[in-house]
């Protein structure tokens, strides 16, 4: 039995997995890597410590392994993006973060030029310094990259690629791509008139791929060894949507990692674009594109990281879960983690975090509490808007991340939204998707519905019987999170 590796490149982390050919979890490794900020507002990483990170995680497991590997899969943070050089495979600076707000006055003059209307059709994003156009071009003009055809850029699928590889292939999917505001979504290709609006040169950029197909082999450089494909590749939320089998149109997940991200599948016609969402690929196995809806939620799990190591409530992430259950309730303490600005559907890079409501007698139980509420609030806004939008409606809400395993979490998110909310056996289903799409390439699955087959329901939340309740307590989020916007017209 053959085995399929995959490489979860995450915004603090990396995780090599191993799964066998019904998705169970053989082997696992974990790497975490250090978050750079150099200035407020700005986030960087080293790349080079993230290949490093790779190779260790991709060591540690191959001790665990005695099964041949079939394939590997690739999924990463999206809109991050790296400048290297062809002929030394060095970073040329450390990579920008999607997190990073350091584009946001180019963001607004790109608003104020009315540029929207056009990144929106073309693109299906809205202009923000999440995406990573606008850091491409910063690092150009300001960053010492130099155009030429030796300089590389790539998201971290394509870095990783470029690694493993060892320096014979750039190349990205259609999911990282369309992630970049320099993409067409509707053509599939790159768009020459954003890449000029941006003045980023084509010839920097990789050659765009399906999601589940052959990118290239790895190296004898590399932890694996050489020769084994490379077979799929998708940014991570996409590949969460896989992984959690959202394969009909209307099925809808949620990943509580770093920041939160609901995606639903639209099948495969692109959208429309609706306000306060994004439209993005949800992958494309080699017959044309699915699309998906998107709500971008850029801070949820971090604040439980900022829990940990900036304010020191907590030891252990893991703590978080009966921290929050000892409280009685926040007290009326909201907390907004507006740390880099507010994403969908708000989209306000100038909003910053805000806590509000704090009494003598509030307690590192209370604000833990509203630590985990607000990640739920921000899903329901999210959820909201797509109602609005006139789409499908959310009929169940598949979850996975970190922090789904936190019941209190889970429902209070059913309460919110008022629809079922499921957890699969296996959480960590942005590993999970993108070995599927690489073992699906390469015979391990035969088709969807084998892979449907292998998710399984750990424990579903319903919805309790206090909607009056969940819905004032949602208004007086809303009132606090108007409060976090109103810091730019205060500056």
């Amino acid at each position: 039995m053959a085995v399929v590796v995959s490489i979860d490149a995450g915004t603090t982390g990396v995780r090599s997995f191993a799964l066998n050919d019904n998705g169970e979890q053989v082997a696992l490794a974990y790497q975490e890597f250090e978050q750079h900020y150099p200035r407020p507002g700005w986030v960087e990483h080293d790349a080079t410590e993230i290949w490093r990170s790779v190779q260790i995680t991709l060591s540690e497991l191959m001790t665990a392994v005695e099964e041949p590997v079939a394939a590997v899969g690739i999924a990463n943070q999206r809109e991050t993006i790296v400048a290297w050089s062809r002929a030394s495979s060095e970073p040329l600076s450390r990579a920008i973060v999607w997190q990073d707000l350091r584009t946001s006055d180019r963001c607004e003059q790109l608003l104020e030029a009315e540029q929207l209307d056009q990144i929106r059709k073309v693109t299906g994003l809205v202009i923000n310094p999440y995406f990573s156009g606008t850091k491409i071009e910063w690092l150009l003009k300001n960053g010492g990259v130099e155009s030429g055809p030796d300089l590389a850029f790539g998201t971290i699928d394509s870095w990783l690629i470029w690694k493993l590889t060892g320096g014979a292939t750039h190349v990205t999917d259609v999911t990282n791509a369309s992630r970049t505001l320099l993409f067409d979504i509707n053509k599939g290709c790159w768009a020459d008139e954003l890449c000029d609006l941006l003045g980023v040169p084509g010839t920097s950029l990789p050659e765009v791929l399906p999601s589940s197909g052959r990118f290239g082999t790895t190296a004898d450089t590399t932890a694996l060894g050489r020769g084994i494909p490379i077979s799929g590749v998708a940014g991570d939320q996409q590949s969460a949507l896989f992984g959690q089998a959202c394969f009909e149109p209307g099925m809808t997940k949620n990943t509580y990692g770093t920041g939160s991200f609901v995606l639903m599948n639209v099948g495969t016609a692109c959208p429309e674009p609706v306000d306060g969402l994004l439209t993005t690929v949800a992958w494309d196995l080699g017959d044309g594109p699915v699309f998906a809806l998107e709500g971008s939620v850029f801070v949820t799990g971090a604040a439980i990281q900022w829990l940990r190591d900036g304010l020191e409530i907590i030891s252990d992430a893991s703590e978080i879960g009966h921290l929050a259950e000892s409280a009685s309730g926040t007290g009326g303490v909201f907390f907004v983690p507006a740390f880099a600005g507010l994403g969908s559907p708000w989209w306000d890079p100038r909003a910053r975090g805000t806590i509000i409501g704090i009494t003598g007698g509030t307690g590192r139980a209370e604000i833990a509490l509203a630590v985990v509420e607000a990640m739920a609030f921000q899903t329901r806004d999210v959820v909201d808007a797509m109602a609005q939008a006139g789409g499908m409606p959310v009929s169940e809400m598949r979850v996975d991340g970190g922090a789904a395993v936190l019941d209190l979490l889970l429902q209070i998110q059913a309460d919110q939204l008022g629809v079922r909310v499921a957890r699969p056996v296996v959480t960590e289903t942005t590993a999970q998707g993108a070995a599927m799409l690489a073992g699906l390439a390469e015979g391990v699955w035969a088709n969807t519905q084998e892979i449907s087959a292998a998710w399984r329901l750990d424990r579903s939340f319903e919805p309790r019987d206090n909607r009056s309740e969940s819905d004032a307590l949602h208004q007086d989020w809303l009132r606090a999170l108007a409060r976090s916007r109103d810091w730019a017209t205060a500056e």
